[in-house]
């Protein structure tokens, strides 16, 4: 269910959902504005770049471009100094190295590998080599000579490929070990030699990757002599069947999942040689319930991790002599009234500065996510505990993520909400925590991607009535575009909403949205839809493009309103645990207030014709809002969670608290046993090959609704995972959403 501003930055780029430009206020658009579309390779706005990264010298930005359909692709780059783009790799050598993401036949491997950008291609410390991922086997290109040598070639598929730090080696994982082969060509050498498909080196597993925002579970130390591991221990873990109904002899792959009360992985930090291929392991605490979220290296010979405990209100930070195998507890970070991941994601705050002595950590002990720099002792830092020198970044806002760090000068660059929750900007600021300084300004969701020595980044900017591009930055200089969207987009007459505020019943500003039709309704008042989603990790309200389908639904005479209750994440920690220990009660009584606020404010929308969707979480809470409110007419519910005990550990628990300690909250946020109170007409929605939000959920809804006599509409998805990706799929679901409104509310 999670969703952030990265992934949403994502969605508009890469899926095309929004319409992306200065957009038209015409309401004689040029182009009909259909689902098809919306939902045709490319969308309304193209296709825009791909796995964009820095070659380590900082000089190039790297990305890759395809045409809409994906049938042809080149590997550009951008010289970070003169702005000049020019092919890296052309499109017959991309084709075989690189393939479209979108020929991926299985849909559950596709959904990973766009879910979570899993990198098509790396750099080379020299900056003058690639290694290339293409779906499995490794691809070494020389740069100088424009020339690939396939350098894996196992029938089992090798991921997660890292150079060494000198260049010499290059580590990668298969069938759940730890390989490394040097670029030489002499053979490879198997690390780890685990015969067990419950045990995993180095590898993610899906809820660390889902819910802790983990890319990678491996790392070389910077002298290249050792590489620190992640070992998980499965086998205790449960799991979930996912079946594939249509072949004649059905097929079913089981999948790993700890849900609410489950087993966890067992984990525990292994260090090998990749000379020798011997392990030692470290043992950091006796308690097998805790998450590692975190590790890497401080320096040669010493590694740093952070402990997080299941409750997920107290993080432990560890140094570790890899010699000795000792360990000590540097820091403790606690959170016993809320929970240690303020964003609703685990960023990545903690960086170790070129000096050696001294890193930043991220807090919101003073009510808001910020910055704050702690020193140690770089000859024994295992000697004492770390020393808070100062809180970095003070105010009333949010740190959402820390950007880059150029040591040379001593500055911080981060992404913020402040000054306004509904927008993303990037800042600068000293070590010292003066100098704060906004480096963006247009209206809108701005991204930085900077680049190692964080002299330079790609800046990826929508706004809601504002093109979108992508342009290179350098710090303090100018900017050379990169990309944009295409010109005939304006032709459709998108319109941004009115954004609004509300009062919650204890006096908290609430954030919305509304989109009207954009002529006045022939028939009296004007019918309205709620989009919902109300999750701890995702917003709706925000100053992005405007949404294409919302569009649709307007001119068939619909007001779309959007509202973010408390427990939405880029607000204060008092905000977002509003809703600790349940789920739905507090998310519902923000709607309806907001909605009652609406209404006095519009008199010419219709109160007695309202419904209510969405999807993940939001579809949660519109079954949520169906059973325990009259209040809608009809709604649609996609891929929900029924009852908050299927959903996986990690997630649940962050926010409900384990299941011993608070079997009542649990029930309570259960609409399967509340399907009797089922008002309005409903649509329910699922993939059956949903690996996040299992299909289970709504197989439970069904069957409690059919127990309860309640009538409802389904759909179900073959195959298709938590996404409903594809452009078939798509516009079948979304056609199938807009006749529902249309019938259910004239």
């Amino acid at each position: 269910m999670k969703k952030n501003i990265a992934l949403r930055l994502a969605a508009i780029f890469l899926f095309c959902i929004y319409s992306l430009h200065t957009f038209a206020q015409s309401s004689t658009p040029a182009k009909p504005l259909t689902i098809e579309a919306i939902f045709a390779p490319g969308g309304l706005t193209g296709r825009g770049p791909e796995a964009l990264e820095w070659s380590p010298d900082g000089t190039k930005l790297s990305y890759v471009q395809r045409d809409d359909k994906g049938e042809n692709g080149e590997l550009w780059y951008v010289d970070a100094a003169t702005g000049k783009k020019d092919v890296l790799v052309s499109a017959a050598k991309l084709a075989s190295l690189a393939p479209d993401y979108n020929k991926v036949k299985d849909e559950r491997e596709r959904e990973r590998l766009t879910r979570y950008h899993v990198a098509a291609y790396l750099w080379s410390p020299d900056s003058k080599h690639l290694i290339f991922d293409s779906q499995g086997q490794l691809w070494f290109y020389d740069l100088a000579t424009n020339t690939a040598v396939q350098f894996t070639s196992a029938s089992d598929p090798s991921g997660d490929p890292k150079f060494s730090p000198d260049g010499n080696h290059v580590a990668y994982y298969r069938k759940h070990n730890l390989y490394v082969r040097p670029i030489n060509g002499k053979e490879e050498r198997e690390l780890t030699k685990d015969n067990n498909d419950n045990l995993l080196n180095g590898e993610v597993d899906w809820v660390y990757a889902e819910e802790l925002d983990v890319r990678s579970n491996y790392f070389w130390s910077p002298d290249s002599k050792q590489i620190v591991f992640l070992h998980m221990d499965e086998t205790k873990v449960p799991t979930y069947p996912i079946a594939n109904l249509i072949p004649t002899h059905p097929t079913v792959d089981n999948e790993k999942y700890p849900k609410v009360n489950d087993p966890n992985p067992v984990v525990k930090l292994g260090v090998v040689d990749p000379d020798h291929g011997k392990v030692r392991w470290i043992s950091l605490t006796s308690d097998e319930e805790t998450y590692i979220p975190r590790f890497g290296w401080v320096r040669d010979g010493i590694v740093w991790a952070e402990v997080l405990n299941r409750n997920q209100d107290q993080m432990d930070l560890y140094f570790v002599d890899t010699k000795s195998g000792r360990s000590a507890k540097v820091l403790t970070e606690s959170a016993p009234d809320a929970w240690i991941i303020a964003n609703a994601h685990l960023g990545d705050y903690f960086k170790i500065l070129k000096s050696g002595d001294r890193f930043t950590w991220s807090s919101w002990r003073d009510g808001h996510t910020h910055l704050y720099l702690y020193s140690f002792d770089k000859e024994n830092p295992l000697g004492s505990e770390a020393k808070l020198d100062h809180q970095i970044t003070k105010g009333d806002f949010e740190v959402l993520g820390l950007e880059g760090i150029d040591d040379s000068t001593g500055t911080i660059f981060f992404s913020s909400d402040k000054d306004d929750p509904r927008q993303r900007h990037i800042f600068s600021i000293k070590l010292d925590g003066t100098g704060l300084q906004q480096l963006t300004h247009d209206e809108g969701l701005s991204s930085g991607n900077f680049s190692d020595d964080a002299k330079h980044y790609i800046l990826t900017f929508a706004g809601p009535t504002t093109a979108p591009r992508m342009t290179l930055c350098a710090v303090g200089g100018s900017c050379s575009p990169v990309w944009q969207a295409r010109d005939d987009i304006t032709e459709y007459g998108l319109r941004p909403p009115a954004f609004l505020e509300f009062k919650a019943e204890d006096g908290t500003t609430l954030y919305g949205r509304l989109l009207l039709p954009p002529e006045p309704s022939a028939g009296g008042k004007i019918p309205v839809i709620v989009n919902i989603y109300g999750g701890p990790a995702g917003q709706t309200v925000l100053k992005e493009p405007p949404s294409a389908f919302d569009e649709i639904l307007s001119r068939k005479g619909f007001a779309i309103f959007s509202v973010d209750n408390r427990g939405t994440p880029g607000r204060d920690r008092k905000f977002q645990t509003a809703i600790r220990h349940e789920f739905g009660a507090i998310e519902l009584k923000d709607q309806l207030t907001a909605l009652d606020q609406l209404f006095s404010q519009y008199p010419q929308l219709d109160q007695d014709r309202v419904a209510i969707w969405g999807w993940s979480n939001g579809g949660s809470m519109t079954l949520y809002a169906l059973t325990h409110s009259d209040r809608f007419r009809a709604g649609v519910a996609v891929a929900p969670v029924t009852d908050q005990i299927n959903y996986d550990s990690i997630y649940t628990e962050r926010y409900m608290g384990q299941l011993k300690d608070d079997r009542k909250g649990y029930e309570g946020s259960d609409v399967n046993k509340d399907a009797a109170n089922l008002h309005g007409a409903l649509l329910l929605v699922h993939g059956t090959g949903d690996d996040n939000v299992h299909f289970q959920n709504s197989m439970q809804m069904i069957d409690a609704l059919i127990k309860a006599g309640k009538q409802f509409q389904l759909m179900i998805y073959p195959n298709k995972t938590h996404s409903i990706s594809g452009t078939d799929a798509r516009t079948h679901l979304f056609h199938m959403i807009e006749d529902h409104f249309e019938r259910e509310m004239r």
